[in-house]
């Protein structure tokens, strides 16, 4: 593939990380072990990720006035991403905390910080000229969102959509989203439905929410994924590894995703280097220091 580029609009978090032998019940305390520090937030993850698998990318998100602003915001940087348009606020940085199992499965509480004084007329049309895709999730307002994905579709550029953490969705954003990527429990939100029992569930509420926007792609973890639309439909299973850490898993699939669709990857074949990425981050622990780089994909590649 080709370097591309990708807008990401989005947050930015600081990830304060604690392994634990198991998630705590309501009320209940669990003994951790040491706390650890990674970047992270689903935008400068999704960020990192199609830069490391190839993209040239752009990013626009709001950081606070304080050291983990500044850390974050150098950490793009040295990234190769461009953050003229990460701006410093009179606002605590988003901080993310997060409890790891020993099965590598987590549990999140997000404060968004300066993330939400992201506003939709901060964004500015020129900003998403020339953008092959643009990259969109729900940590920042969804008004913001929604303006986001306008001036993104007015640019031409394929704007991706992943809607977490899960929530409703007002339909005018929809409108503007040309693929949807939504895990198991972010499908059945979205769609007013229940979960998912297997893939061929799945399947069925891929092709429901395909009737709302173009593609629609169902992740579905160590089962792999669905996806449904106007570029046809399918199951792709999941890459086998040991999964230590899935913290950013879907970040690593979806700026996966959008680095092979910048290049002009058709659907099938991007996400299966999609899904190569988000395996290879399961494998390794924190947020951003898990995502692979291009050579890491393509050697997992057939």
């Amino acid at each position: 593939m080709e370097p591309a580029s990708v807008l990401v609009v989005g947050s930015l978090n600081m990830d304060l990380v604690v392994p634990v032998p198991r998630h705590p019940k309501p009320g209940e305390t669990v003994v951790g072990g040491d706390l650890r520090r990674f970047p992270g937030g689903k935008g400068a993850n999704q960020a990192v990720a199609a830069a490391r698998l190839g993209a040239r990318v752009r990013m626009i998100g709001r950081v606070g006035a304080d050291a983990y602003g500044t850390e974050l915001k150098r950490g793009l940087e040295a990234e190769g991403i461009e953050t003229a348009d990460v701006a410093e606020l009179d606002a605590p940085t988003g901080v993310a905390l997060i409890g790891v199992s020993e099965d590598g499965q987590n549990a999140i509480v997000v404060s968004p910080g300066a993330n939400a004084r992201l506003r939709p007329e901060d964004l500015a049309p020129e900003r998403f000229a020339g953008a092959g895709v643009a990259v969109l999730q729900l940590e920042t307002p969804l008004a913001t969102v929604r303006r986001a994905a306008e001036l993104g579709r007015a640019a031409g550029a394929r704007v991706l959509l992943n809607a977490a953490p899960a929530q409703a969705l007002p339909e005018g954003l929809l409108k503007a989203v040309d693929l949807l990527v939504v895990n198991e429990f972010e499908a059945a939100q979205v769609a007013g439905a229940r979960e998912p029992e297997g893939p061929e569930e799945a399947l069925a509420l891929a092709r429901e929410l395909a009737r709302r926007v173009p593609v629609a792609v169902v992740t579905l973890g160590a089962r792999g994924l669905v996806w449904a639309g106007v570029e046809g439909e399918g199951v792709l299973p999941a890459f086998e590894v040991r999964a230590v850490d899935t913290t950013a898993a879907g970040d690593a699939f979806v700026g996966g995703l959008a680095a092979a669709l910048a290049a002009g990857e058709p659907l099938q074949p991007a996400l299966r280097f999609a899904s190569a990425a988000g395996a290879l981050a399961a494998t390794r622990p924190g947020a951003q220091p898990s995502l692979p780089n291009k050579e890491a994909v393509e050697t997992l590649l057939p």
